[in-house]
């Protein structure tokens, strides 16, 4: 193709390509309507990328059309077709409220919902709309559109749609979180339906954006509100939906966003009691036996570290012949945060299950000399003093095992007497 020199005043300051929609703003600058609204969204403070002038909080929806410029573009573009330019498609009108409004008020007639709905969806996924689609109170419509169908069908069609719509348009504004938890009760249920229904029509997709939405509904959830989750959400849902994870594949985002519910969950009332009680520890212990990933792994971790502050969560912990060998071995091997978690599960079981059998255990598999490794490693201050205090609160047993590696007997030993210096560490050799 040949080389075409293409005129300065066609490029968009921002992107630095061809303008496709060229808009105006107050100071004057015309830019790719697509770069400036972005530019615009990101900034905490709006302002003119070239004159660096404040623009108002509104300033997408005052850009200007700059129509005898973008008949320039499209003329030059047509005039060099023969070298490989391409026609400017036809801009798409800004999204409005009255728009919107109307689409929001098809959804209530049974013979235009799934157009209005398609039509929502196609909106939504372009992300300069999604500001005007928060204000016209879109959430609030999903919701209660997903609440009516339930009430009139099993399985109402649309679902996915509203679903995703729901997600991609979700901010937690006050006003948001409050219309949760307005329909928090009647919300809940017609997810929970998705998510077991076992039929073939209920779709995997359908599924996956059932618990994002949860995920979304979970975290801003006032504490009355997670407080009333039932068993069943915890055996039949989230853990199942674990243990589908090792079984039959499903994304892991799905996986992540399940969870997040537990964690989240399990800070109120009796829920960490219900998640250990729906056989939550074996299948998040199996999962990271499977090496699930990095971000999968944190979350198994803190889920874990959770439940494990309960004798009930320790007690099916060490009943898992690989609990704290896994723990072990992802200590100083994922990231930070699971250090975090793994010491902090160590530590509950070496201060109130450690009976000789779990304590030759973390000898065995590894736990004490990861442990050990935790005080020579670029740590945080306070996991060693955690790591610290597991060592010694029996390290009577541990020096004088022939299981301690020779370069951590030192530091064993050392903890049999105080010492205050949290980077000094005593190598001896065995004799």
């Amino acid at each position: 193709m040949e080389e075409v020199e293409i005129p300065q005043y066609f490029l968009c300051p921002i992107s630095l390509q061809i303008m496709k929609d060229p808009v105006t703003v107050v100071t004057g600058i015309t830019y790719d309507r697509e770069s400036i609204t972005r530019w615009l969204l990101a900034a905490e403070e709006a302002s003119c990328p070239v004159t660096k002038q404040p623009l108002a909080r509104d300033a997408a929806a005052e850009l200007t059309p700059n129509h005898m410029l973008r008949r320039l573009i499209q003329a030059w573009c047509i005039a060099n077709s023969d070298k490989g330019i391409d026609r400017l498609p036809s801009p798409k009108s800004p999204l409005t409220n009255s728009r919107l409004h109307r689409l929001i008020r098809d959804l209530n007639n049974p013979q235009t919902f799934m157009k209005s709905l398609n039509q929502m969806e196609e909106l939504a996924a372009e992300e300069k709309n999604r500001k005007c689609m928060e204000e016209s109170d879109v959430v609030n419509s999903m919701i209660l559109f997903i609440v009516k169908s339930f009430k009139e069908s099993e399985i109402p069609g649309g679902l996915e749609q509203a679903l995703r719509i729901f997600c991609l348009v979700w901010t937690p504004s006050e006003e948001n979180k409050s219309i949760v938890n307005q329909n928090h009760r009647d919300l809940i249920p017609p997810i929970l339906r998705i998510m077991n229904t076992k039929t073939e029509i209920i779709l995997d997709q359908l599924k996956t954006q059932a618990m994002a939405a949860m995920k979304i509904i979970t975290e801003v959830s006032s504490s009355s509100s997670l407080e009333g989750l039932n068993q069943e959400i915890f055996s039949e849902t989230m853990v199942s939906l674990i243990r589908r994870f090792r079984t039959k594949p499903i994304t892991q985002q799905t996986t992540k966003d399940a969870l997040h519910v537990l964690i989240h969950a399990c800070q109120w009332g009796r829920n960490r009691l219900k998640i250990i009680e729906a056989g939550a520890i074996f299948e998040l212990i199996e999962l990271e036996l499977s090496s699930p990933g990095k971000r999968i792994s944190e979350l198994v971790f803190c889920l874990l570290a959770n439940l494990c502050s309960l004798a009930e969560g320790r007690q099916l912990f060490l009943k898992h012949a690989g609990a704290i060998a896994v723990v072990s071995k992802r200590t100083l091997t994922v990231s930070p945060a699971t250090d975090d978690w793994a010491v902090q599960i160590l530590a509950a079981i070496s201060k109130c299950s450690a009976t000789k059998e779990v304590v030759l255990e973390m000898l065995r598999v590894g736990a004490v000399s990861k442990l050990c490794m935790v005080l020579q490693a670029d740590c945080e201050v306070r996991l060693k003093k955690k790591a610290r205090e597991i060592l010694r609160s029996h390290s009577s047993v541990w020096s004088d095992s022939p299981c301690i590696q020779e370069k951590y007997y030192g530091t064993i030993e050392g903890l049999k007497r105080p010492f205050s210096n949290t980077n000094v560490f005593v190598y001896v050799h065995r004799r």
